[in-house]
């Protein structure tokens, strides 16, 4: 399966010693002792739950600094993006603590026996949740705290009662090590078995594979390429018993700026795009990688505007070699499909320059390459003729996580025409600001139709993100000792 090699995102360089990916053996290792702790993680109470979700968040802030420099070196995402994301990564885990000492995990629902005979009479019933059990978690390169080993898929499985088995990205494993050694250390503390959160690691498909086929392991959570997520659910769905995979995958987040908007405030709206377009060198999975607009002079003015302002970025490196790779091969695709350049940068080496591409509404439709995602700072302007074509390319990109609509302040059937649209693509609309920025709260939908998820019913964000690893169970006719669990499972 080879073998890991951290590298300096900035200089290309080796970072630490060469990483033995782990063995098919170590993987059944993981996988039986995270089942062999199913049971007594999933009869926890929240206050236990909690209790661990606490604790690991304060060890994660009493690392912060070595681990934030870490981070720094393997991703190149800059000290003040990473702080703020470990404080992200604290604050969902302290979230997630508050919903499991709140009791959400054991909510019920009371269905008291009716007498008579079926259909109005019948017995006593009690809907409860149960967890599902060993989730194989698969951390994401572009979120190296917030959705790596203790991100917002394995606070929300925690919380839920499931142990977890991480499947660490390659793009940060001395990181992913670092912060598993202190995930071990705090089970340790609370004298909870190791089990609860194990991690394997390896550069090829060949350890994720392995691992959503374990027979053990009974749901899958994962964010990243829609080719690597439709590659592991197949796989999901080939078990002998499939089981539930919950991927988050790629979109390119259309905005739509209608006229009344880019009246109002077009240069405005310019920059704040430009910012939103290359934060984070565009590795964001809400990127927004299509702008919509409708032919007109404030189309043409807010176009000047962009261009202008998305030249006076300075995106930082990206990722990994792979990913700037893949990032110039998909800039190449969009012009050998007939994009034309309106800003093409080439940045200062090692790092990626802005870009953006501009093509009519009815080649956009003509041709598919051109709504397949682009993993770095650039996006798709697409000129349409009239707000019919709007809705046409709404429909074409099929699923996404997003849809911004700038200008639909009053309540006009356009407007409500456009909504309409946007809403059956995506999992988020906005009415004002950039997609850029997932908020963790309760009303938070991070997940949409395909391909934007495999799962669009469910989010990978916010607190609802625990419902997916929890099943409902109905007891009839319960005995008094199991009702007096209120919930928790035996």
């Amino acid at each position: 399966m080879g073998n890991l090699q951290s590298v300096n995102a900035r200089t290309g360089e080796a970072f630490g010693s060469a990483m033995a990916a782990s063995t098919p053996g170590q993987i059944d290792a993981a996988v039986q002792a995270s089942h062999a702790a199913s049971a007594l993680w999933g009869a926890s109470s929240g206050a236990q739950r909690a209790d661990l979700l606490q604790a690991l968040a304060s060890a994660l802030d009493a690392a912060r600094e070595p681990l934030v420099a870490c981070a720094d070196t393997e991703t190149a995402l800059g000290l003040a993006r990473l702080n703020g994301e470990l404080d992200r990564t604290t604050y969902q885990l302290r979230r997630f603590a508050d919903l499991a000492q709140r009791g959400v995990p054991f909510e019920r629902m009371d269905d008291p026996a009716v007498a008579g005979a079926p259909p109005v009479g019948h017995p006593a019933m009690v809907l409860q949740r149960m967890p599902l059990g060993p989730v194989a978690m698969f951390a994401a390169s572009n979120f190296p705290f917030a959705f790596s080993v203790l991100g917002g898929d394995t606070a929300s499985a925690l919380a839920a009662g499931c142990p977890v088995v991480v499947k660490a990205h390659p793009g940060h494993p001395v990181l992913s090590q670092r912060v598993f050694a202190i995930v071990q250390e705090v089970l340790h503390t609370q004298n909870l078995p190791a089990g609860v959160v194990t991690m394997v690691q390896g550069a090829g498909p060949e350890v994720g594979v392995e691992l959503i086929r374990h027979p053990l392991i009974a749901a899958g959570a994962f964010t990243g390429s829609t080719r690597g997520g439709l590659a592991l659910q197949a796989e999901a769905n080939a078990r002998p018993r499939p089981i539930p995979f919950y991927g988050e995958l790629g979109a390119i987040n259309p905005v739509v700026a209608l006229a009344p908007a880019l009246r109002a405030q077009g240069a405005e709206l310019a920059s704040m795009l430009a910012g939103s377009i290359t934060q984070g060198c565009g590795q964001f999975c809400t990127n927004p990688g299509l702008v919509v607009l409708v032919d007109g002079p404030e189309a043409d003015a807010f176009t000047a505007h962009l261009v202008q302002a998305l030249s006076q970025q300075v995106p930082h490196p990206m990722l990994t070699a792979g990913m700037r790779k893949a990032f110039d091969a998909g800039v190449q695709a969009m012009l050998d499909a007939g994009a034309a350049p309106l800003l093409r940068s080439e940045g200062l080496a090692p790092a990626p320059g802005p870009h953006l591409l501009q093509v009519s509404a009815r080649h956009f439709l003509e041709r598919h390459v051109l709504r397949e995602e682009v993993f770095g700072p650039s996006s798709l302007l697409v000129r349409c003729a009239s707000m019919a074509d709007v809705h046409a390319v709404l429909a074409a990109v099929g699923g996404s996580l997003t849809v911004t609509i700038w200008g639909a302040t009053d309540d006009t059937e356009e407007h409500r025409a456009v909504v309409r649209t946007a809403a059956q693509i995506a999992g988020r609309l906005l009415f004002a600001g950039v997609p850029t920025g997932v908020a963790v709260t309760a009303a938070q939908q991070h997940g949409g139709p395909w391909p934007a998820s495999t799962a669009p019913m469910t989010t990978s964000v916010g607190d609802a993100a625990l419902q997916r690893f929890l099943r409902p169970v109905c007891l009839q006719d319960a005995p008094d000792w199991l009702l007096a669990r209120a919930g928790v499972p035996c």
